[in-house]
């Protein structure tokens, strides 16, 4: 049977795929149908080969879970015990294969015994312990067993369980009737329980410990009342022995098992490909852990490697002398033990060829500085390797004071001259045959560096140029690269700021926009074919300087702050001086704020701020100067508040008036909050009538801006006092305001206007007359006049004031034919006066809401003439009094308005412009809706046009 054609194994033995119809391959898998628990059971193994040789692939074992019926179905035998007594029914399952789990039906299903204390179904054994009887137990007991991989359940013949009449079971010690083995195997990473049940009068308590004292880690769970202790993820630290204790009243007994660690084989090492000469010795170590400890085989492509002769083992390593081809192929190194096995390949390729440099031919040119070392590999491709020698021209190379040869075939020439320039040739052989490789030497004159950059200062922005140029052998090639404090410049990446320029012969590097960072050391690098030479400078970039840092204030008054900070980078030019800046929750930004000294000169890390609000929030910033200007500002300082003090700052704008009858309205602009200097802010209002010496005062502690209303029968109508405003908070008084004259409430107009009129002017238009209000003893500042719909519409009310002596006001935004009720009274600072008698105004119907129709127009010339039909008034509507022809010249917007009363118009237009030309109806009630516009475009002299609308215009 060929192997090629049928990799897998059964046991063994190789499959005849052939003559199964019931197994077949599809790449490289094994795919059986209708399964045979009989035919097909067993281990299986595949062999992939491929032209180098063949392995054996991991072993698979296949197996049939199953689960045979009880074998016999007849009543089980009755179990008679004492109330209290303990006992064990028994389940003895039948034959199977694959994991079981168990349980047990009390009398009827589904009325399933449940474990507590007092009762424990063994998952080892299936069968079901009761520590102490009750009578509650009476009854019969099926053992219900499951297949948990076919799934399948098969049910027992019932067991009755029976008491005995002869009295009730005494107290006695436990009795451990369930527990693990002595010996108890576990592999790694596996779950593992163990199970202990006792039976015994009182119930016995179960607990569990390491003999060794070492606590249980929080992995490890106890089930079932304690009768099943459980590890999950078994591991090394895991293994000991495991103890049991039962215990009541009457004693107690214990249970102990050691519990070993088990683990599969994992490799340490192994292996790889290799290839050797033909006689040379091969020597393979693999090596691999596990539990126990595991053994080692060799298979060399999938057959058994046996130690004989040339060939020896021992544990994992392998050792086969003076390699031939026959050994050639793929090797496995098989490491087993009871829980597994592991493979590890590598291929063995034995060489045997004549020497070739098709892989590491000379050069056909090479190059060489005078005065240096050449060193010539002669590296040819040989099994078993070549001897070799070399040639210059013709004749054969011998060792000399400069030329060595070294015995891995490598020619040595110390100190070239141009007298070493010449063809060389190495020469090499083995038993398979001869070959060789030449190169032509050729000796270049060393390369010189005629110009280098040197070291500069320069200021951050500008750009630069650093040289530099070679004087170099016409037969080198040459390249220039530049390294900036040790890294190689990328100029793609780095193209912003960095380009290479110059010829063949010149690595000048410009650096454009140069930036602080761009400080350091910069190297030119020229490489040829022969040498690198270099050649380097230090760029010193000057910048303002980094911010300042830990700015702190060290002590504060109201009005003053000692600062201090801590000196930032100078970046290339000394720091001259500091500017101090400050924010508060009422400036805009960061302000610069006054000093002492002055001027704060670079060697001091100290100021003093003057010129402070008290009681302000201040956060404080420095910023550093040199000669190339000002820095980064600093951090600012942690937010310090001004200490307090009585305000110096009184309030503006003193003045007031209105309000009133007896009263002294006083007004003043508010002390702005940064200059409030302190809690408990507020105002002292003092006044007096013009004329007298003593102040009446009044204290506000509002800091806001409400005005002061002073309230007093005596206070005669628009009297002149003296009035000033002054500020304090909890340390005292500030300043007051300089004096202002301030005039008390007057008295409203006491007469109202007579001989009211009113005209409605149109649909949305009322016009109001009225004969101004004589001279009286009240001022009279204005009219007010007020106009509603009806009593019944509060929502309709409105107001319309004129000041001045003006006695007409038109009133718009009106409803169309409504009746408007007005009437009018005179006011001052007081309020209004009495008003007039209510008269009452209609206003005009609506104008038509439809624009002209059937427009038509013709030009002759300049002359434009139009004609529509008549827009007639609906009875709703104010009737039609003529129409409004609206002309507008585009090059300057001008319009012009023309009013007719017919329905035809003769224009006359220039032109050199554009016309827009609009028709509205006009009635009492105001104008009408617009015709769309006509568009007149510029027309020559002797242009005839004509074009009639009779619906809608359009352009032309």
């Amino acid at each position: 049977m060929d192997m090629k054609q049928n990799p897998w194994s059964l046991n063994g033995t190789l499959i005849d795929l052939g003559n199964d119809y019931r197994r077949h391959m599809s790449g490289g898998s094994l795919i059986i149908s209708d399964l045979d628990k009989d035919q097909d059971t067993g281990v299986y193994q595949c062999t992939a080969f491929n032209a180098w040789g063949s392995i054996l692939g991991r072993r698979a074992s296949l197996q049939f879970a199953y689960l045979d019926n009880f074998k016999t179905q007849s009543a089980r035998s009755a179990v008679n015990v004492r109330e209290g007594q303990g006992v064990v029914l028994l389940c003895g399952p039948p034959a199977h294969s694959g994991e079981l789990t168990f349980a047990w039906i009390f009398n009827e299903y589904p009325y399933f015994v449940q474990q507590d204390s007092r009762r424990f179904i063994s998952q080892e054994t299936g069968s079901l312990y009761i520590a102490k009887v009750e009578r509650s137990d009476v009854g019969n007991y099926t053992c219900v067993v499951n297949n948990s991989v076919t799934r399948e359940k098969v049910l027992s013949s019932p067991t009755p369980l029976v008491l005995r009449s002869d009295g009730v079971m005494g107290e006695y010690e436990p009795k451990i009737e369930v527990h693990f083995s002595d010996s108890v195997p576990a592999a790694k990473e596996s779950v593992v329980k163990l199970e202990c049940f006792a039976l015994g009068n009182p119930v016995p308590e179960i607990s569990w410990r390491r003999t060794s004292g070492i606590p249980f880690p929080s992995k490890v769970k106890m089930k079932n009342s304690n009768a099943v202790l459980e590890i999950p993820n078994f591991q090394q630290e895991d293994a000991g022995t495991y103890e049991c204790m039962a215990e009541n009243r009457r004693g107690k007994n214990a249970a102990r098992g050691r519990i070993s660690f088990h683990a599969k084989p994992h490799w340490l090492q192994t292996m790889a490909d290799t290839a050797l000469s033909i006689q040379e010795n091969l020597f393979w170590e693999c090596k691999a852990n596990g539990k126990p400890k595991p053994s080692y085989s060799w298979l060399k492509n999938g057959e058994q490697v046996s130690a004989e002769g040339r060939v020896q083992i021992e544990n994992g390593a392998l050792s086969i002398a003076t390699v031939n081809l026959s050994d050639s192929g793929v090797y496995q190194c098989v490491a087993e033990n009871k829980h597994g096995i592991i493979y590890s390949r590598a291929q063995l390729m034995v060489l045997a060829s004549p020497p070739s440099f098709s892989r590491s031919p000379l050069k056909a040119l090479l190059k060489a500085r005078s005065g240096s070392q050449v060193t010539l590999e002669c590296k040819p491709q040989a099994s078993p390797p070549a001897i070799s020698l070399w040639k210059k021209g013709n004749e054969i190379l011998q060792r000399t004071e400069r030329i060595t040869l070294l015995s891995n075939g490598t020619l040595m020439i110390a100190n070239v001259t141009r007298r070493d320039a010449a063809s060389y040739t190495c020469v090499a052989k083995n038993q398979f045959g001869t070959a060789s490789t030449t190169g032509r030497l050729i000796v270049t004159e060393p390369t010189r560096i005629t110009v280098r950059p040197t070291n500069m200062e320069i200021i951050v922005g500008e750009s630069i140029v650093l040289p530099c140029q070679i004087a170099c052998d016409p037969a080198l090639d040459v390249s220039f690269s530049w390294a900036f404090n040790g890294q190689l410049i990328d100029f793609q990446r780095d193209s912003n700021h960095f380009e290479r320029v110059g010829g063949s012969i010149s690595g000048d590097l410009m650096i454009r926009n140069i930036q602080l960072n761009h400080g350091g050391k910069y190297i030119c690098i020229v490489d040829t074919d022969v040498e690198s030479l270099s050649t380097s400078a230090i760029l010193v970039v000057k910048g303002p300087p980094g911010p300042p840092d830990k700015v702190a204030v060290d002590e504060i008054t109201d009005s003053t702050a000692q600062l201090s900070w801590t000196l930032g980078r100078d970046n290339g030019s000394p720091i001259t001086g500091y500017i101090i800046q400050a924010r508060t929750p009422f400036t805009v930004g960061w302000q610069a704020v006054d000093t002492v000294p002055e001027m704060v000169n670079g060697n001091t890390l100290t100021a003093t701020v003057v010129g402070l609000n008290a009681w302000v929030e201040y956060e404080f910033r420095v910023v550093a100067r040199n000669v190339v200007g000002l820095g980064e500002p600093s951090p600012s300082s942690a937010k310090t508040r001004t200490e307090d003090t009585i305000p110096d700052t009184a309030p503006t704008d003193v003045g007031g008036g209105g309000g009133t009858k007896s009263e002294l309205v006083i007004t003043w602009e508010p002390v702005a909050e940064e200059l409030q200097n302190g809690e408990g802010f507020g105002y002292i209002i003092a006044f007096r009538p013009v004329g007298t010496v003593t102040w009446t005062r009044s204290v506000i502690s509002t800091p806001g801006a409400a005005p002061y209303v002073f309230r007093n029968d005596t206070i005669p109508p628009f009297s002149p006092f003296d009035v000033k405003v002054g500020a304090y908070n909890n340390r005292g008084e500030g300043p007051f305001s300089s004096i202002a004259t301030v005039y008390s409430a007057e008295e409203v107009p006491s007469m109202a206007p007579k001989r009211v009129w009113t005209r409605s002017v149109s649909a949305v238009q009322i016009e109001v007359i009225w004969e101004a209000v004589p001279t009286i003893s009240e001022r009279v500042l204005g009219y007010e006049v007020v106009y509603w719909e009806d009593d019944t519409k509060p929502e309709t009310v409105g107001k319309v004031r004129i000041s001045g002596n003006y006695t007409l006001v038109n009133i718009t935004g009106l409803r169309a034919n409504t009746v408007y009720y007005l009437c009018v009274a005179a006011f001052n600072t007081a309020g209004p006066g009495p008003q007039s008698a209510p008269i009452n105004a209609t206003t005009k119907k609506p104008p038509p809401d439809r624009a002209p129709l059937n427009i038509q127009w013709t030009m002759i010339g300049s002359t434009l003439t139009m004609q529509w039909d008549a827009v007639v008034a609906m009875e709703t509507e104010s009737r039609v009094t003529g129409y409004l022809v609206l002309l507008k010249r585009q090059r300057n917007n001008d319009i012009n308005v023309i009013l007719i009363n017919k329905t035809t118009v003769e224009l006359s237009l220039l032109g050199n412009d554009n016309y827009l030309i609009q028709i509205k109806a006009m009635s009492e009630g105001g104008e009408g809706v617009g015709s769309e516009p006509i568009h007149i475009h510029k027309l020559s002299e002797f242009t005839f046009v004509s074009y009639a609308s009779l619906h809608s215009p359009c352009d032309h």
